[in-house]
């Protein structure tokens, strides 16, 4: 019997978790957070110059910040509330334009923005492998196995054009 090393149920396990849940979009979210909470509180030298990019709003800047970190968490550990803490990255992106140095100089709003969206969009999906697609055409009832989570997955074939005119080069759904 082969051992399987660590490292490939961890990659494995990762995986797995990422399947899951809107992970990519956790990840801008959070992306999204860093540089509207560090910029405000940056000093950046160049030879003997020191530039600080402070703002009167610097509380309001960390704050939005990390709100936007535990928004992208809270999409990643709690997938059911993913709708609301997309639209609350979306808001929080939005406000940090006014008070965070241009959102972050625009790079913290638009990982804010994508992300929120994405999580917004994401469905979890139900891909069938193939040994249950040959189940379920034998007449067995297939199993729900968790998909990758496209939401464009339950439109396919479900146009009500298709399969009516076959002489348009649509030959009708499969």
């Amino acid at each position: 019997m082969p051992r399987i090393s660590l490292f490939t149920r961890a990659r494995v396990a990762f995986r797995h978790f990422r399947w899951r849940r809107p992970f990519w979009a956790g990840l801008f979210v959070l992306i999204g957070g860093l540089p509207i909470a560090y910029f405000p509180y940056a000093n950046m030298t160049f030879g003997q110059l020191t530039v600080r990019m402070a703002t009167t709003a610097g509380a309001g800047s960390l704050v939005i910040g990390v709100l936007l970190i535990v928004l992208g968490l809270t999409i990643w550990f709690q997938p059911h509330v993913r709708i609301f803490a997309g639209v609350a990255a979306i808001m929080l992106a939005l406000v940090s334009l006014v008070v965070s140095n241009v959102g972050g100089f625009l790079l913290g709003f638009l990982f804010g923005m994508v992300g929120g969206a994405m999580s917004i969009a994401w469905m979890p999906g139900e891909a069938r492998p193939t040994a249950a697609r040959d189940a379920a055409a034998d007449g067995e009832p297939s199993v729900p196995v968790p998909g990758t989570g496209s939401a464009l997955e339950a439109f396919q074939g479900a146009a009500p054009e298709r399969g009516k005119d076959p002489g348009k080069g649509n030959q009708g759904a499969e």
